[in-house]
């Protein structure tokens, strides 16, 4: 019989190194990590993917940690390590875990559950999703937060941090559970670990925690969106946060440099330059209007077919064009504006049925788009001037 793998980071989530003995040693014959070893531990400090946090990262005698599974059987809970190296069962092995890894994961799980402690308590929801990667921690909550609702949270949690208040973890009795209130997003059974906040929060929970609240640094909340009929947060803690705020504030100091103006004018410099360039857009494009019109009217009347190239045009003032050639001009009236990718089309026909260019460019170039029988508008790649105006010619309207 294998015995349940000895979590070493539930004892003390502080450690770092430990030994160990393998008790198996698998090659892996598929997947990403085809050709390595799932070697299972009598013990480890390394944390699974588990909880909606991904897995610690190290080494396992000098060999670097690709991935770190839990699995569940009758023997209990197993924990599997995948490693690049040739490691056989029976051997004796020296774990190191990535400190500056795990510890930002302790903050910023840690952090998550003063949060969704502080939301359960004010408003009653419940955090039904939590996702904690190198790039990105979210939490998702069953009922809907507004931005101020959002701040005000954001404040009584980094009041709580500043208070340095202990992160207690316990393994009830199942009495004692049964007469416990705590936070769970499933239905549990066994050993449950509860991790408690005083007077902010009671919670299952698998994962490594920090000792104190105010080892958490602080709490920033970077995002908000509706989500499934509820919302989804984006936070960041620590030093994590200080990272992301000082980019941040980088940014800012060079754009209000751009601008020559303090840091607290940014916002209006910015909304006034876009005013100002609503405007020249628009002077722009009444020009080129104005220029396409006088450009138009040098288009012989008995003109059947035509076919116009422009650079840079919008959508409605070409569809303005067509309208009027159409009036006088015979056959299909089609504009293709030139784009990074090729052109944009706009095709239109007072009597005929326009679809047909949309066709035959998508039979000869695969274009892409739709429309009425009298104006059809799409994309398609890059051709020459004289090859696009003969398909349209040789269409029958």
């Amino acid at each position: 019989m294998i015995s349940p793998t000895i979590k070493l980071y539930d004892e003390d989530a502080y450690t770092t190194s430990f030994e160990a003995v393998v008790v198996k040693s698998d090659v892996i014959t598929e997947g990403d990590h085809k050709g390595a070893r799932k070697l299972l531990l009598d013990r480890t400090a390394f944390f699974p993917e588990e909880g909606g946090q991904e897995a610690d990262f190290g080494t396992i005698n000098g060999a670097q940690v690709l991935d770190v599974q839990i699995e569940r059987s009758e023997e209990g809970e197993l924990i599997f390590h995948t490693v690049g190296a040739d490691i056989e069962a029976g051997e004796s092995v020296h774990g190191v875990v990535d400190w500056d890894h795990r510890f930002d994961q302790m903050q910023q799980h840690s952090g998550e559950h003063i949060f969704s402690g502080t939301v359960h308590n004010k408003y009653g929801y419940d955090n039904v999703g939590f996702h904690l990667s190198r790039q990105v921690v979210t939490m998702d909550f069953n009922g809907p937060l507004d931005d101020e609702q959002v701040l005000e949270i954001e404040r009584k949690v980094n009041e709580v941090i500043v208070q340095n208040l202990d992160i207690e973890i316990s393994w009830p009795s199942k009495d004692e559970l049964d007469k416990l209130q705590y936070r769970s997003k499933k239905e549990l059974e066994g050993d449950v670990r509860i991790v408690t906040i005083p007077g902010v929060d009671v919670c299952a929970c698998c994962a490594p925690h920090v000792r104190k609240t105010g080892e958490i640094g602080f709490l920033k909340v970077l995002g908000r969106q509706n989500y499934k009929g509820g919302v989804r947060i984006f936070i960041e803690c620590g030093l994590r946060a200080l990272k992301t705020l000082g980019r941040e504030h980088t940014l800012i100091q060079d754009l209000a440099g751009s601008l020559t103006t303090s840091i607290e004018n940014v916002p209006g410099q910015v909304c006034k330059l876009k005013d100002e360039l609503y405007e020249v857009k628009g002077s722009l494009q009444k020009a080129k209007a104005e220029l396409l019109s006088y450009k138009l009217k040098e288009i012989p009347k008995d003109q059947k077919n035509v076919t116009v190239f422009v650079q840079d045009m919008d959508n409605k003032s070409i569809q303005n064009a067509i309208n009027d050639l159409t009036v006088s001009h015979a056959g299909f009236c089609s504009f293709f504006v030139l784009t990074e990718n090729g052109y944009r089309f706009v095709s239109g026909i007072a009597d005929g049925d326009v679809r047909k260019v949309a066709a035959a460019l998508k039979q000869r170039f695969g274009a892409k788009g739709g429309g009425s029988d009298k104006m059809v508008q799409g994309s398609m790649p890059y051709a020459p001037e004289d090859e696009i105006r003969k398909i349209i010619d040789e269409i029958e309207d």
